[in-house]
């Protein structure tokens, strides 16, 4: 941060003005020039808070993915597929045994096992041959869809957390003022606000993982140069098998947490892999920080794109993506982990 703002003075006090506008905009009481510029209060935060929201399902998501792909070069784009695959496998156990957690825990493991069988029978022998990756898992990802499809139909699902994560939070942000003088406070669901806890969780859980422990300065040693790694006696595929399963294991996590704060269906696999795509590509590859960011603009980007100019907002998504490579093409945070 400190080396960011010596290089980037100007850019740094710009950030720190948008963030206390939009600190002021949250929490202060709306004067009638704002309302009739942005519409009412609680449609303008509701947005910001589906935003961040959804840019937190999206890191769960592109975290495996930057790994994967970001991190040991991998075009896996079956990555979508490995999501709606624990979203389908997550809903069966907790439907048949009523414990949401177990049907996390389990579709975590089976898409963990999955990108084992994935990393060792399909990218052990296509290592470094990217186009063949590329041909291979779209193949198997449409495999997959049919598959998916023959089983659990064309129905839509939806998952049943536990009680205590249904309803809504009062948050401390006012939302009018009543002529009586009393103040009416905006109310948020408790679960968007628990998968922004858990991404925020993962995210910590992941950069401490890959910069403060053996395990991950191994693969990142890997990723640069595994002959050398491999001469100093470590077991070079055994760490990337880990790698991949640890990937493939977050986007089958993410299945189950996206299920629940939205749907289960058809197509839910495309979605993810494009939104996945586009935030590695914008925050960079192999970053986690970077994966982050760019969860968290493509999110707000998202939901003020569909909130308040509905008939562009698919498109800035994608501008966005075309701004960033043109301007940095390694990324927002290429090359800082």
């Amino acid at each position: 941060m400190r080396n960011f703002i010596e290089r980037h003075t100007f850019w740094a006090i710009v950030l720190l003005l948008v963030v206390v506008l939009f600190l002021w905009m949250i929490f202060a009481v709306w004067p009638d020039w704002l309302v009739e510029a942005f519409g009412r209060k609680k449609t303008f935060v509701n947005t910001l808070l589906n935003g961040v929201t959804l840019g937190g399902l999206y890191f769960l998501v592109a975290s495996g993915f930057t790994l994967i792909f970001g991190l040991m070069r991998n075009v896996n784009l079956a990555h979508g597929s490995m999501y709606l695959l624990g979203a389908y496998i997550g809903y069966e156990v907790a439907d048949r045994t009523g414990n949401w957690f177990l049907g996390l825990a389990v579709a975590f493991l089976a898409v963990a096992i999955s990108g084992v069988l994935l990393q060792v029978l399909i990218f052990r022998r296509m290592a470094n041959d990217d186009l063949r990756q590329t041909l291979v898992t779209i193949g198997i990802s449409i495999i997959a869809a049919d598959a998916m499809l023959a089983i659990w139909t064309g129905t839509t699902y939806q998952f049943s957390p536990p009680d205590w994560l249904f309803g809504a939070a009062d948050l401390p942000i006012i939302s009018v003022i009543k002529s009586s003088g009393a103040a009416v406070y905006i109310k948020y669901p408790v679960f968007r606000l628990v998968v922004l806890a858990i991404a925020v969780a993962v995210g910590i859980g992941l950069w401490i993982f890959l910069n403060r422990t053996r395990i991950g300065m191994m693969i990142r040693a890997g990723v640069n140069d595994r002959e050398m790694l491999a001469a100093t006696g470590v077991n070079v595929q055994l760490v990337f098998v880990l790698v991949f399963a640890i990937g493939a294991g977050l986007a089958g996590f993410a299945g189950v947490i996206g299920g629940t704060a939205l749907s289960v269906a058809p197509g839910e696999d495309i979605r993810y892999l494009l939104a996945s795509l586009v935030v590695v590509i914008v925050g960079g590859l192999g970053s986690i920080t970077g994966a982050a960011v760019g969860a968290l603009i493509i999110g707000l980007a998202e939901q003020f794109g569909l909130a308040y100019f509905p008939t562009y907002g698919v498109v800035l998504t994608f501008l966005i993506m075309v701004v960033v490579l043109a301007v940095r093409p390694q990324g927002l945070m290429g090359g800082r982990g």
